[in-house]
This record gives C-alpha cells, structure tokens and sequence, in this order.
C-alpha cells in the first residue's frame, strides 16, 4: 500500500504531547524557591504579617493548580488513547465488513469492553 496517508486514511496526530509547554517542575521549584524567600522577608519584617500570609496563601494556591494541572494532563493523555483505539476498532469494523468477515461488529465490542474495564481502574475503584 503505498498512496500517501491522506487518501489510506491514517489517522494524523501532528500534536502528540496534548498539554501545553509549561514546565511544571520548574513552576514547583520556582515556588519553592519563593517560599523560602518569603519566610525570610517574614522575619524580617514581622509587622507585615497579613501581608506574607496572604502570598504564602497564593503560593499555596500555585502549588495546588500545579497538581491538577498534571492530574488533568494525564486524564488528557488517557483519553486521547481511548480515542485512538476507538477510531481503529471503527476502521477495523469498516475493513472487516468490507472482507466480509462473520462478525466484524466485533473489534467494536471488545474496544467496548476494554474501555468499560479500564474504567475502575482509572477511576481508582473495583465496580464495574
């Protein structure tokens, strides 16, 4: 086979890191770095107190975003998998019927199931 992978109908994937380019490690350093330069200026300057509780507040916050954020990005990368294997099990649905094969609803099942048994287990529980 050898017409170009437009007219076979491959699947394009020209972005394969789904999230964006922040570096995450060094938004946590970053802030751990802040942190230590605000427990410093905290006793230095005491009377500020409100003050550095309000940016230690926020550092926290920014340390909690970048948690989810990497939470989220592996939901994403997940997801753009199941995706993946659902278009091939279609395409593979469409190649058998088009062979004629006995059952080519098939490949569409057992895509099915797997993802309803990934499902616990991404979810962190045992029901199914």
């Amino acid at each position: 086979m050898n017409n170009p992978p437009e007219e076979r109908g491959d699947a394009q994937m020209p972005k394969t890191v789904p999230y964006s380019s922040i570096d995450l490690l060094s938004v946590i350093n970053r802030n751990s770095a802040a942190r230590d330069v605000l427990a410093g200026c905290a006793i230095a300057a005491p009377t500020l107190a409100p003050a550095w509780q309000a940016i230690a507040a926020a550092l926290t916050d920014a340390g909690d975003l970048a948690a989810e954020v990497t939470r989220l990005s592996a939901d994403l990368v997940a997801a753009r998998l199941d995706r993946a294997n659902a278009i091939a099990a279609m395409r593979a649905t469409l190649a058998a019927g088009h062979d004629g094969e006995a059952d080519p609803l098939s490949y569409l099942r057992d895509e099915l199931q797997a993802l309803q048994d990934a499902a616990p287990r991404r979810a962190g529980g045992s029901h199914g």
